[in-house]
């Protein structure tokens, strides 16, 4: 009798597992206020470099454990922007901002696209148990993120750091439905120019298509 009830747990606790794969794609946003990676001179107060918005496209994979929590990892590819400043080469080489009557010549400003890879993984917490149709979640991770060089793809930095969020599952029909994310990933900043402090900050807001067992 003691094994047949193992069996029994047993069996229900594997029932209760569900897995989910699903593909996404959506806008990464980049706040104003961590949106600086550094500046064209030493001083702080020199022109900025900043970092703008970009599209995202990725897949995950969540293998819900329990009725009401479940791990998830994925990867997504990003492409954000960095805008240059304008800046005058001075007679004895470098750069600096340009200023009022600079010598030299003068490089206009210009923008440049910048891949981002990213991997993560992420624990969710769901408001209803596994088995409903419409099933919102908070979540918490950590992730990587790989910047490409601008105008070399091949050299990468990659920054590590954390992410949380929340979102909503639906099921349409079975093994269908789609979901909607909104995510914070907070990291440092790339590229290691002058005066580059403070986190940088990225949302994920995107929607996808879930295929549910």
């Amino acid at each position: 009798m003691r094994f047949q009830w193992l069996f029994l747990a047993c069996s229900t606790a594997a029932f209760a597992q569900s897995f989910e794969a699903s593909v996404s794609g959506g806008q990464t946003v980049i706040p104003a206020k961590s949106a600086t990676i550094g500046t064209v001179g030493t001083s702080p107060t020199s022109d900025p470099y900043k970092m703008t918005d970009g599209w995202r496209l990725g897949a995950r994979m969540t293998l819900n454990q329990w009725r009401f929590m479940g791990h998830e990892f994925g990867y997504m590819y990003s492409r954000t922007g960095v805008d240059i400043p304008a800046s005058a080469s001075a007679a004895g080489g470098g750069t600096a901002p340009v200023q009022p009557g600079s010598a030299g010549t003068v490089i206009a400003s210009s923008h440049l696209s910048v891949p981002t890879h990213q991997g993560f993984y992420n624990f969710l917490v769901y408001a209803a148990p596994e088995g409903f149709i419409v099933r919102p979640f908070v979540t918490g991770g950590v992730q990587f993120t790989a910047f490409s060089q601008p105008n070399d793809y091949g050299n990468r930095e990659t920054k590590y750091g954390v992410n949380y969020g929340a979102g909503v599952k639906v099921k349409v029909k079975e093994p269908w439905g789609f979901r909607l994310d909104v995510r914070q990933y907070n990291m440092g900043k790339p590229f290691h120019l002058s005066n580059n402090s403070g986190r940088l900050l990225m949302w994920e807001i995107s929607g996808g298509i879930s295929f549910m067992l």
